[in-house]
């Protein structure tokens, strides 16, 4: 295909500054990679819309991703007072039924990890669960909250664990807590147990989420791919995330049949708005995985071709480690960390 259409959510907080970083390297990308055209539409969403249209993602901006091939999103900020919008992400997910979130955390070079050999990714449902936000007050001092789990949701996002581990190392965990929530974390068991049978190769770990999260700090070395239910994905992608240099280096893909959304797993970060510290590599790998996923969707080599491209330069970057930002032990900005991954993309060749 050759030409996709972008749509690009800058964010709040340091958002506009990790993406800018992106954008940097994706024309980097498009300049030495033939054949690959991005057309980039910047979309408005996040907590500067509410006080100029009353929600976070306004219709126009719903539009526009409805008329892009996937979306390159940065950090929103989503206010937490009863009754104020839903996170703008969660509304995009479940918008466009993005219903995997795939997270992964692998060891890099000259960054500080746990262990030096984690290669492992979480697979995490991106659309019912306790994000469903059905929640009420029964009396004052009395909440209640919905943990939505359906057959629909389990089955699927299982099946796309499974077949992502027949891709790796054919290992596959499943995290739950079905001592506990014995109906919900029930179907999600049963689902996993069923679509285990269509893939006799991989082999299969049980683990409960408290003991998941044990382990990932024991040996994380082990694990190829965890699949697990909506908040406790949520969790321990975070948990797994700091084995290896932290949230700055963490990217995930949301990702649907027809649609994708990229980000970075960390927040808006307002505290260092604007002052060009925090690191774009999670921004920057999101961008990675967008066009990695836009080639395999679209059998596109040249999106596969770019996608490699920019893997490789921030390795390099890493590896030379002359340009480092504070966290993880320089003092380069945000955007001279994304103008060297950019000449690295064309030095390579």
């Amino acid at each position: 295909m050759g030409k996709y259409r972008i749509a690009v959510i800058p964010g709040d907080g340091i958002g506009p500054e990790v993406v800018d970083a992106a954008m940097k390297v994706l024309e980097a990308v498009q300049d030495v990679v033939k054949g690959l055209t991005l057309e980039t539409v910047m979309v408005e969403a996040g907590l500067r819309c509410i006080p100029k249209y009353g929600t976070n993602l306004p219709e126009h901006s719903i539009q526009i991703l409805k008329e892009s091939h996937a979306c390159l999103k940065g950090p929103v900020t989503t206010p937490e007072e009863p009754g104020s919008p839903r996170s703008a992400a969660v509304t995009i997910r479940r918008m466009f039924d993005l219903y995997a979130n795939v997270r992964p955390c692998r060891s890099l070079p000259n960054v500080p990890c746990l262990k030096p050999n984690i290669d492992l990714v979480i697979v995490r449902e991106n659309t019912e669960d306790l994000y469903s936000g059905i929640e009420f007050e029964l009396a004052p001092g009395v909440a209640v909250a919905l943990r939505v789990i359906t057959w629909r949701a389990c089955e699927r996002i299982v099946r796309f664990a499974f077949k992502l581990a027949m891709k790796r190392r054919k290992q596959l965990a499943y995290v739950h807590k079905g001592n506990i929530m014995k109906v919900t974390d029930g179907i999600f068991k049963k689902a996993v147990r069923e679509v285990a049978k269509e893939f006799p190769d991989v082999e299969l770990w049980e683990l409960r989420v408290d003991a998941a999260a044990m382990q990932l700090i024991k040996r994380p070395e082990a694990f190829d791919v965890l699949v697990t239910t909506n908040m406790f994905g949520d969790i321990l992608s975070d948990e797994a995330a700091q084995l290896v240099g932290g949230l700055g280096f963490a990217a995930g893909a949301n990702i649907g049949d027809d649609y994708g959304m990229f980000e970075p797993v960390h927040g808006s970060a307002p505290k260092y708005t604007g002052m060009n510290k925090v690191n774009p590599i999670a921004t920057i790998t999101a961008s990675k995985m967008m066009l990695e996923w836009l080639g395999s969707r679209y059998r596109d080599e040249a999106c596969l071709r770019a996608s490699e491209r920019i893997e490789n330069a921030i390795l390099e970057v890493l590896k030379e480690g002359r340009v480092r930002t504070y966290d993880f032990g320089g003092s380069s900005t945000t955007s001279e960390m994304g103008e060297a991954i950019a000449r690295k993309v064309v030095e390579l060749g």
